[in-house]
């Protein structure tokens, strides 16, 4: 994928695609945090990681979603949960700090080849958990905000474009550390997809704003 992205979006500009970025006071959007930063940007006291790696240790079975060996819910209950964690978010203070988590290109997870990627996602998030960004779709030139929130207990992160409630899309949080993160898209219709988030590097002549 990300060489897909260098042959096909050689000039990518991000601030091109999010005019009204500056809100953030981002400067490199493609920054992105360790687990360490992670740990010492939330008053929450977090240590270790908690897992999420979808087909793996959450996993669908039946009518089920299990966390290792125990069943934590039913896919309904599960996709309400991430749709209410979602919600939760609370409109951010106008000095609010924000942490860059980068840019990834999104393709839908297992598959080995496909078209170049057209769906990007910027991610940040504020020191009270709040998650806010973009997502781009290129082939529409559509971009539209996203919102979502970090759970303080569990890590599991979710978020939507702004004023809808679906797809709803999530992650933990530690996952969004990492060059790859995968995740779960739960659609209206009750499916429920695993897609992967693939960290960009910034383009070569990509323009900053001041």
């Amino acid at each position: 994928m990300r060489n897909q992205f260098r042959d096909n979006h050689p000039r990518y500009d991000f601030w091109r695609d999010h005019p009204n970025a500056a809100r953030w006071r981002w400067n490199r959007p493609y920054r992105w945090a360790t687990w360490g930063l992670i740990t010492s940007w939330f008053p929450w006291g977090w240590s270790n990681a908690s897992s999420y790696s979808y087909g793996e240790n959450i996993y669908y079975e039946g009518d089920s979603v299990y966390y290792g060996d125990e069943a934590v819910a039913t896919s309904e209950e599960y996709t309400q949960q991430a749709q209410t964690l979602a919600a939760s978010a609370s409109e951010p203070a106008a000095d609010a700090e924000w942490l860059p988590l980068g840019v990834f290109a999104m393709t839908q997870d297992g598959q080995s080849s496909g078209p170049p990627p057209t769906i990007f996602l910027q991610l940040t998030v504020s020191k009270e958990g709040v998650i806010a960004g973009t997502v781009t779709n290129t082939e529409t030139d559509k971009t539209q905000p996203i919102e979502g929130m970090v759970d303080k207990k569990t890590q599991r992160s979710a978020w939507v474009v702004q004023g809808k409630d679906s797809p709803i899309m999530e992650t933990g949080i530690a996952n969004l550390t990492k060059d790859e993160a995968p995740a779960l898209l739960h659609f209206a219709d009750g499916q429920t997809q695993q897609w992967l988030l693939v960290r960009l590097e910034e383009p070569a002549g990509a323009t900053q704003s001041q």
